[in-house]
């Protein structure tokens, strides 16, 4: 049973799909995947809005203490 698993990790991957997509359906993905997260960062914003300021707060202090 365990000599199974150890073959099977040894073994190559199959060629997947997403290894032959080309670049432009992999940002098209990628931007819908951000706008998504976009979405729902905002929504969270809107849900907890004291949370969302004192991640304003604590992002900007970082900001200020930022050394260029």
């Amino acid at each position: 049973m365990v000599d199974g698993e150890q073959q099977k990790r040894d073994q190559p991957a199959p060629q997947d799909a997403s290894e032959t997509e080309t670049e432009a359906e992999r940002r098209r993905r990628r931007a819908h995947f951000l706008r998504e997260l976009h979405e729902a960062k905002a929504l969270r914003d809107r849900v907890q809005p004291r949370r969302a300021r004192a991640a304003r707060m604590r992002q900007a202090m970082r900001m200020r203490t930022f050394r260029w």
